[in-house]
């Protein structure tokens, strides 16, 4: 009888004395850490944060065979906890790595994988225009910090120039039309790395 007393008293005290016991605490992480998109599109920003980054770190975009030393683009973090990067504007598989010097030779602290789909973009506005007038223009791609929508003629060089705008600041504006009437195109160009300067889209326009 008094063994079934302690047998009964044991398993009375066992919740009591499990919720004594101390919790083992979870160590925060010490080293740095990356956080990121891991798909995104081709000749796009990617926006990077970044937290315990010793000084003199670097953010960098390479191929994942890419020995430390040699990256597509490189950007000094300076003590930042967030910077952008130009994605390559070539779909394929890439690495985003932090690194830093060391025994004066760049080193990999962290590497995470990126995956670039191909770059695509799409332009509207109006079939016909008045010769000197505005009018208005969307232009959606990338919006690649160097990526911008010009309106040329129709035979121009990739490199022409003309009334344009920057999608990464604002996908719509307002472009004036030239005083020239004829056949005009109105482009998306994505200026990326590894692709440089590229027709995305383009879309006829009339001046008359």
């Amino acid at each position: 009888m008094r063994r079934r007393g302690l047998i009964g008293l044991a398993m009375l005290l066992a919740p009591l004395l499990a919720q004594a016991q101390p919790r083992q605490q979870t160590a925060p992480p010490s080293g740095p850490t990356l956080s990121a998109s891991r798909n995104l599109m081709a000749g796009s920003m990617l926006s990077v944060l970044v937290s315990r980054a010793p000084a003199g770190a670097r953010l960098a975009i390479a191929r994942p065979t890419d020995p430390p030393s040699s990256a597509i683009i490189v950007v000094e973090l300076g003590g930042r906890a967030a910077a952008s990067l130009p994605v390559p504007g070539e779909a394929g598989t890439y690495e985003l790595r932090l690194t830093r010097d060391q025994d004066g030779a760049p080193a990999i602290l962290i590497r995470q994988p990126l995956v670039t789909t191909p770059a695509e973009a799409t332009l509207a506005a109006p079939d016909h225009v008045g010769r000197g007038s505005d009018f208005p223009v969307r232009g959606i791609g990338p919006n690649g910090g160097r990526d911008r929508v010009v309106l040329v003629a129709k035979d121009a060089e990739p490199e022409a120039s003309g009334p344009s705008f920057f999608p990464a600041e604002n996908v719509e504006a307002r472009l004036e039309a030239p005083d020239q009437p004829g056949r005009y195109e109105l482009r998306y160009l994505m200026e990326a790395p590894v692709s440089g300067l590229r027709i995305l889209a383009r879309r006829p326009i009339v001046v008359e």
